[in-house]
């Protein structure tokens, strides 16, 4: 049975006309519990992240200052959302979600975090709605308990995945794959092992042959024991903060092409959600389906 980790506190209460889509994590559920995809008993409330295992990536500074509520308005600014208590307890929440994920993802093959992809952390500070970064902290905690493995992060959120380049960039267990939009946030990118910048004007099919290609070729070289999908869906072509303009259709194949291909080399898959801002949240919902419709196909 395919899990996947959910809590209520991943919805925060946002000031009116906040431009972050809160409200599509609670409509996900609700749509593929509606449908038939999943039942109530597919959805797990992950226990929050401990403070021992986020401070294997974040600094106790940076913590302390989440904690006590010290951070300065240009953080929180930075940050891209209101600071309050259940802002950290929602963080620690997903976090815990990405790591829940990754041992339910070793025994099912693929498992899943409604929430999180928050590639944007760095150690000492928040960025672009990004806390802490629960794929860094999975991924640590993993290594931890199996220290001579290999971790591939397949990073296909519109946004490079700087946070997460920046925190491995030292590490050799964990290859950083992000494909994302040249021209697009962060403007200041840093380098992962592999980055593939997308010019505005790729096509669906140009998009999917460069996902197709690469991945394989990454598996082939990189040759992972374990694998982090950054599945963001602000790729779309209406989405409000992308630039790239992909097709809904197009979004479900690129998937359907990292499914297939982990499902078919028994590579175990820990699934983030990531971004989608799209001008209709229906749009941005109905994305977000397709990626669990597609592994629900595959792995059930």
């Amino acid at each position: 049975m395919i899990q996947i980790f959910f809590n209520e506190k991943y919805h925060l209460e946002l000031p009116p006309k906040h431009r972050f889509p809160m409200d599509k994590y609670r409509l996900t559920k609700a749509q593929l519990i509606y449908e038939g995809t999943f039942t109530e008993s597919n959805f797990i409330t992950p226990k929050p992240a401990t403070h021992e295992q986020l401070v294997t990536v974040h600094d106790q500074s940076y913590i302390d200052k989440l904690n006590g509520g010290n951070l300065t308005r240009h953080e929180i600014r930075r940050s891209g959302f209101p600071y309050s208590r259940d802002l950290v307890l929602r963080e620690e929440s997903i976090t815990g979600g990405t790591i829940a994920a990754t041992y339910a993802a070793m025994k099912e093959g693929v498992s899943f975090n409604l929430a999180g992809g928050t590639h944007h952390a760095y150690p000492d500070h928040a960025e672009g709605f990004c806390i802490y970064n629960d794929i860094a902290v999975a991924a640590r905690d993993y290594l931890h308990k199996f220290p001579n493995n290999q971790i591939l992060v397949v990073d296909l959120d519109v946004h490079q995945g700087n946070g997460t380049a920046h925190i491995f960039k030292d590490e050799p267990r964990v290859f950083t794959f992000s494909m994302h939009g040249e021209k697009n946030y962060p403007m200041h990118k840093e380098q992962s092992d592999l980055d593939i910048p997308l010019v505005d004007t790729t096509t669906d099919s140009q998009y999917l042959e460069i996902v197709q290609e690469n991945l394989v070729e990454l598996i082939d070289r990189v040759k992972p024991d374990f694998i982090y999908f950054q599945s963001g869906v602000d790729i779309l072509v209406n989405d409000k903060l992308g630039k790239v303009s992909i097709s809904m259709s197009a979004c479900r194949e690129r998937d359907m092409i990292v499914f297939e291909t982990l499902y078919t080399k028994g590579i175990p898959v820990a699934v983030s959600m990531g971004g989608g801002y799209a001008d209709r949240l229906r749009d941005i919902v109905e994305a977000h389906c397709n990626t669990f419709r597609v592994a629900k196909h595959l792995y059930e």
